[in-house]
């Protein structure tokens, strides 16, 4: 009897020793890394970026022949029918739950169904919101198959980890999947999704490499794509906002002489004034700024107010441009909702409010410090 109930004790000891064998090995999957999705002929054509177990793990023994990358490609009618196509050309299992980043191409931005593939996204049950989201006009496969610089792991790279250089400039606010839900289920309806593209500045004594940039976005709404905001026109949007940690503005002071300076600590204060239920806006901004070189004896009351104009000018900039595609860059009406629903809802249409070239009354910039670096306003090294 003794030896029943030890034998039965071992064989129960060794079942829950081994209720693990029915889980697949890390080393035995593929990783999607990253998804692009373009819309071409009336079908969804898809680019399905896998990494390999050691880069997702950026073992400090990491080497680029052990991470390398492939991107799959394939068609179907719907989003689902072409990547059921694409499994099966793959020959191990495929985990989602590390994916970082997902491209849309402009075709699929304007595509009436955008909205329904997010949906499909966030509905996958190992996909998260924490996905980063991207637009492009350039060729998506071109961008999946570019390598970070110095064969960093591709879990490394600007569009799987963007806030790596937010503290070097924040040109572009990065926008994931929670924000982008936000985005298109709160007034005003609209997102500004970052526009990638591939860089050429880069390269080695023996060849030319290539980097992703940010440069503008594309804005999404509910009812369909805005279209693009790029490069000067722009650089407004990063001092609308309080989640700029850092950027720059060059300006002429005067006739033979630039200055860059960084701008930093960027916080926005929007109120809308309203009287005879007409509205506008007062925006006012605080924000630091350094200078980077001096080039001329100036004196800091002309720097303060040559950066205040060109503050001024570019945010101007985008808001005229925006303003030509329908699109309320700085999300006025959703200012105007949160603080005077009352209001809002006798002005709004599809959760805009109308807006206008005078639609933001006083715009006024305040540089709490200026700095000049280790030094005050004198040259370094005297003539």
């Amino acid at each position: 009897m003794k030896k029943k109930i030890i034998l039965l004790s071992s064989l129960a000891t060794s079942l829950l020793l081994s209720g693990c064998w029915d889980v697949t090995e890390p080393q035995k999957m593929y990783y999607v890394d990253g998804l692009g999705i373009d819309y071409k002929d009336g079908q969804y054509e898809i680019y399905l970026q896998l990494i390999s177990f050691s880069d997702v793990v950026k073992s400090e023994n990491y080497t680029p022949q052990a991470a390398p990358a492939e991107v799959g490609q394939s068609k179907g009618r719907t989003l689902e029918e072409a990547l059921f196509k694409l499994y099966r050309s793959i020959d191990q299992k495929v985990f989602w739950g590390h994916m970082t980043y997902i491209i849309f191409s402009e075709e699929v931005m304007k595509d009436k169904n955008t909205v329904s593939i997010i949906d499909t996204v966030l509905r996958y049950r190992e996909t998260r919101y924490q996905i980063w989201a991207y637009c492009t006009q350039d060729p998506i496969k071109d961008i999946l198959l570019v390598t970070p610089i110095l064969n960093k792991p591709l879990t490394t790279s600007k569009l799987s980890n963007p806030l790596n250089t937010e503290d070097k400039e924040t040109f572009v606010e990065p926008v994931n999947f929670r924000n982008l839900v936000i985005g298109l289920n709160e007034p005003n309806y609209e997102i500004g999704i970052p526009y990638v593209t591939i860089n050429k500045d880069w390269g080695t004594e023996d060849r030319q490499e290539q980097e992703t940039a940010f440069i503008g976005i594309g804005v999404l709404s509910k009812d369909g794509f805005k279209g693009f905001i790029k490069n000067d026109a722009a650089r407004g949007t990063q001092w609308m906002h309080d989640r700029t940690q850092r950027g720059e503005t060059t300006f002429k002071l005067n006739e033979n002489n630039y200055l860059t300076t960084t701008l930093e600590k960027v916080k926005v204060d929007i109120k809308p004034i309203v009287k005879n239920d007409q509205v506008t806006f007062d925006v006012e901004i605080y924000l630091n700024a350094r200078i980077n070189g001096l080039k001329t004896n100036v004196s800091e009351e002309e720097i303060r107010k040559k950066l205040i104009k060109e503050v001024k000018k570019e945010i101007r900039t985008t808001y005229k441009e925006a303003l030509a595609k329908d699109i309320d860059i700085y999300r006025l009406s959703e200012h105007l909702y949160r603080k005077n629903v009352k209001v809002w809802k006798k002005l709004e249409k599809d959760g805009k409010i109308p807006l206008t070239s005078t639609s933001i009354s006083k715009l006024e910039i305040n540089i709490n410090q200026l700095k000049s670096g280790r030094k005050t306003f004198t040259r370094t090294i005297n003539e």
